[in-house]
């Protein structure tokens, strides 16, 4: 059943891609893969979080539980997305290594979970957790495109990406690794993987908190300059007129 699942999933989002070909036909393969990224995004968080948050059991009580049905529809969902984009990526040569790698460790870790029958229950968190910030992540990639990031709205949406990414991946993730590794129930392999996925988060984390201190620094800089040029303006001797 879950094989199954997962082949509607990968055939589900592969259709979504040339729905999105044959509806956008003046833009590039990027936008309509981003397309499909964002609404995986938009299906995933909110499945996750029922998942979650409503219909449990607890990841952080319950690691390495036997699966449920909906557990198990979510992560077939994401398989059949990530099978997808990493197919494309490989396709298009779009992607760099970290992210090849952090596609290659969801893709075993949501395998794992399905074949062995637990540790679902963390996975849909981690998933959860992972693609929170992927509409913020797309709006981004979509606002520079347009020509509509160097605004306020676009310092807004950078804002609010590096906090929840910070706050959610790094900070609760942090506890949930911390729980997954001291589970008795949960099996060493998918301990592992959480060893390898939390590495990747912190890489990414790395590269972030560096892309949000240059633009912090370049938004002063542009900041002084201009209240440096208001300042000499103030300053100038008013010409007199008849």
């Amino acid at each position: 059943m879950a094989v199954l699942e997962v082949f509607c999933s990968l055939i589900g989002w592969s259709s979504l891609y040339l729905l999105f070909c044959w509806t956008f036909p003046q833009r590039d393969a990027e936008w309509r893969c981003r397309l499909v990224t964002l609404s995986h995004g938009v299906v995933i968080v909110p499945l996750t979080a029922y998942v979650v948050f409503i219909d449990g059991p607890w990841p952080l009580t319950h690691a390495g539980s036997e699966n449920t049905e909906l557990q198990i529809l979510s992560l077939a969902v994401c398989l059949g997305y990530f099978l997808f984009d990493i197919s494309w990526c490989v396709c298009h040569h779009s992607e760099g290594p970290v992210m090849l790698a952090h596609h290659t460790a969801s893709i075993a870790g949501i395998l794992l979970a399905l074949l062995m029958g637990v540790s679902a229950c963390e996975t849909c968190g981690v998933i959860f957790g992972s693609e929170i910030t992927n509409p913020l992540l797309q709006s981004r990639w979509f606002l520079r495109r347009l020509g509509l990031y160097d605004s306020l709205l676009g310092d807004a949406v950078d804002l609010a990406f590096i906090s929840l990414f910070a706050t959610v991946r790094v900070g609760v993730g942090t506890v949930m690794f911390y729980c997954e590794l001291t589970s008795p129930a949960a099996p060493l392999i998918m301990k592992l993987g959480g060893v390898a996925m939390y590495a990747i988060a912190w890489v990414f984390m790395v590269d972030i908190a560096r892309f949000g201190y240059r633009k912090s620094r370049a938004k002063y800089k542009k900041w002084k300059e201009r209240r440096q040029l208001k300042g000499a303006d103030v300053g100038k001797p008013q010409e007199k007129t008849d």
